[in-house]
């Protein structure tokens, strides 16, 4: 049963991912009537929320934007770093909404970053301890198999801590893009509410596939101590 819905959870992120590089491409395409590029658009954002110790960074690669706490940058692809699009506006805009959540001691995303050193650790190490530990109860040592569903439970926790953290980047990024008047229209307001929606659409299912996952291993884990 577990495996049909984890399966079916797999083809909609596979889905969801598909869709939203479509979004991504056709967003890309369409000019912003402002003409500023990601890296304008992400400055203006940090200096009209006051903040002034973000510096705004191009990275190599596609849809590897994010922004770094540790060492405050806001880190953006080169298409969005150099793109005058709706879609660049809209990623730069909420990868900027990440630095305000930071500078305002947003709740969920201090919850988020305190887990961070232990979820890096939990994530490295839960496949293998999982195997390992599934292999050890059919014998009926249970340790192993415990220690990996903690790991598990650790990682899907931060993934369903991460939906608000998202949600709130993504709608802080709306407001201001209006308020700034950097979508003139209401075609580019909803081109870049689109986008935004898709790409939430990724850490949503990714949270469904890691609760599967968790309760999965858990079945194992109590069903075969119950035995």
């Amino acid at each position: 049963m577990y495996w049909i819905i984890f399966i079916g959870i797999m083809l909609v992120s596979w889905i969801v991912q598909i869709r939203f590089k479509n979004k991504f491409k056709k967003y890309s395409e369409m000019p912003l009537s402002s003409g500023m590029s990601g890296a304008e658009i992400a400055q203006k954002m940090l200096n009209d929320n006051g903040i002034s110790d973000v510096q705004v960074i191009s990275v190599e690669g596609q849809l590897t934007d994010h922004y770094n706490p540790a060492n405050k940058t806001v880190n953006l692809s080169p298409d969005v770093y150099a793109g005058r699009s709706v879609a660049a506006a809209a990623v730069a805009a909420h990868e900027c909404g990440h630095a305000v959540q930071h500078a305002t001691a947003y709740s969920w995303l201090q919850f988020r970053s305190a887990m961070v050193p232990i979820t890096s650790i939990a994530s490295k190490l839960v496949t293998w301890v999982l195997l390992i530990g599934v292999i050890m109860a059919a014998s009926g040592n249970f340790i192993v198999l415990a220690v990996g569903v903690g790991a598990l439970f650790l990682t899907t926790l931060f993934a369903f801590i991460t939906l608000p953290v998202e949600f709130d980047a993504s709608n802080r990024a709306l407001a201001w893009l209006d308020t700034a008047n950097i979508t003139h229209s209401q075609e580019e307001h909803d081109g870049a509410k689109d986008a935004l929606k898709w790409a939430a659409m990724t850490y949503v299912v990714a949270a469904l596939a890691a609760l599967v996952s968790l309760l999965y291993y858990a079945s194992i884990l109590f069903g075969g101590r119950r035995d």
